[in-house]
């Protein structure tokens, strides 16, 4: 097993559309390319973790599979700065009101984080067990 198998470098290229809501002009940012490769004016690494594997596997099974950048705001627009494919990950960038773009996941990577998923195993993440009455309690007798 190669010591990278969690690790994949791809490239996107931002654009925008110019929007005019009520007299206001504001620009929408979006990942108009991404390639599976190192090459571009933008490169991020994508990097699994073990425990973000049911997310994952939440992701893929979804009708479109997407794939989160976490961006800084610049002077000059959006300035891509993490990529994850976890849900959760991503809400929690909005959470802290960072901008999130989102694009559809090429199908590469989707069969590569199926194959990490493979041979790493699906993580089943079970609900809290009761307790039962009494346990864990010294029995009087």
């Amino acid at each position: 097993m190669a010591a990278d198998d969690n690790l994949r470098h791809l490239s996107l290229e931002l654009a925008f559309q110019r929007q005019e809501v009520k007299g206001f002009t504001s620009l929408t940012w979006y990942i108009a390319d991404m390639g599976c490769h190192a090459r571009g004016s933008h490169v991020l690494p994508l990097t699994l973790f073990l425990t973000e594997r049911t997310a994952y596997r939440f992701n893929l099974n979804s009708q479109h599979p997407r794939l989160f950048v976490r961006c800084e705001t610049t002077d000059d627009g959006p300035a891509p700065r993490e990529l994850t494919a976890s849900q959760e990950v991503a809400a929690n960038w909005m959470d802290g009101d960072t901008q999130v773009l989102d694009t559809p996941m090429p199908l590469a990577i989707q069969a590569w984080i199926e194959a990490y998923l493979a041979r790493h195993g699906e993580r089943v993440e079970g609900g809290r067990k009761k307790k039962r009455a009494g346990a864990g309690r010294a029995s009087q007798e």
